[in-house]
């Protein structure tokens, strides 16, 4: 039987080593080194920033003294809002207002309208050459502890500490301590004492300004005292004694608390009136025709 013929596969031959039997520009490209890209060159084109002209630079110092006052304006509008009493087609009081209207809390309106108080007082008495003023109100709370003769000595000291800068809320209150540490008055009010309050440029006292009240907590540089409408922390610089006798100051006890209990948000303007001149006497007593309308209130409103 015939046998088929057999293939014969023939044997790959290696190709030559040697490079010259490669094409130039072949060998060339095997031997020459692999790019590295750390080495590369990057041209980058220089961009001239402008100079500010004149102008640009005057607005910027305009829009720059902006957004520094924001505070100082927002403090004065709520000043005028209040002292006008635009919110009363829409609200009560304006507590009420201001959280509805803008979302605060019932002490931040406050806050803005005293810190807009001693911006201004800063910017009048501060040296000419201290031009770094505070740009929100956190920066400037803690100057409100003190007399306003003395919040331009602390706000330089805290500029001095901060290197020429706005200083924080830390480094004025630091300088604040420091000069209330120098100058500490001791404490010396009492429980129970009656003393008047000094409302002099705090917003937050406005309107009860020669009130009376009783010494219900004594801290280190204020006292707690309540009044006919409720407590309030006030400053030593706030706060008169009237030096009454223990007696005395108990018979004004006995009166608050009857004032208090009658006293509330919903009543009419003319009782609210009448309560509010009970709470500014200037004696610690009532009259006879003072006792009786005191009273009939007490009477009106079921008070026991």
């Amino acid at each position: 039987m015939n046998q088929p013929p057999s293939r014969r596969r023939k044997k790959a031959t290696p190709a030559a080593s040697d490079d010259s039997t490669l094409p130039n520009d072949l060998a060339e490209e095997d031997i020459s080194p692999k790019e590295n890209p750390a080495l590369a060159t990057i041209d980058v084109t220089a961009v001239e920033v402008p100079e500010l002209t004149e102008q640009e630079q005057s607005d910027r110092l305009h829009l720059e003294r902006r957004v520094e006052r924001a505070f100082f304006e927002a403090g004065k509008a709520l000043t005028e809002l209040r002292d006008r009493k635009l919110y009363r087609s829409t609200h009560k009081t304006f507590e009420d207002y201001c959280r509805e209207r803008f979302g605060f809390s019932r002490r931040q309106p406050y806050h803005l309208i005293e810190a807009a108080v001693i911006f201004d007082n800063l910017v009048e008495k501060c040296e000419r050459n201290v031009h770094i003023l505070p740009t929100n109100e956190w920066q400037i709370r803690p100057l409100s502890k003190l007399d306003p003769d003395i919040q331009p000595e602390a706000w330089e000291q805290a500029v001095e500490s901060a290197n020429g800068k706005v200083p924080s809320h830390r480094i004025v209150k630091d300088a604040v301590q420091r000069i209330m540490e120098r100058t500490q008055v001791p404490n010396t009010y009492q429980l129970g004492e009656v003393c008047q309050i000094l409302a002099k440029d705090n917003p937050e006292l406005r309107g009860k300004g020669g009130c009376w009240g009783i010494v219900s907590q004594v801290n280190e540089f204020s006292c707690t005292v309540r009044v006919w409408d409720g407590e309030y922390t006030i400053g030593l610089q706030h706060l008169k004694s009237f030096n009454y006798l223990p007696q005395e100051c108990k018979q004004m006890q006995v009166i608050c608390d009857r004032i208090s209990r009658v006293y509330s948000g919903a009543l009419e303007e003319t009782v609210k009136s009448l309560l509010q001149s009970l709470g500014k006497l200037n004696r610690p007593y009532l009259t006879a025709v003072e006792e009786k309308l005191l009273n009939v209130l007490e009477s009106e409103y079921e008070i026991t």
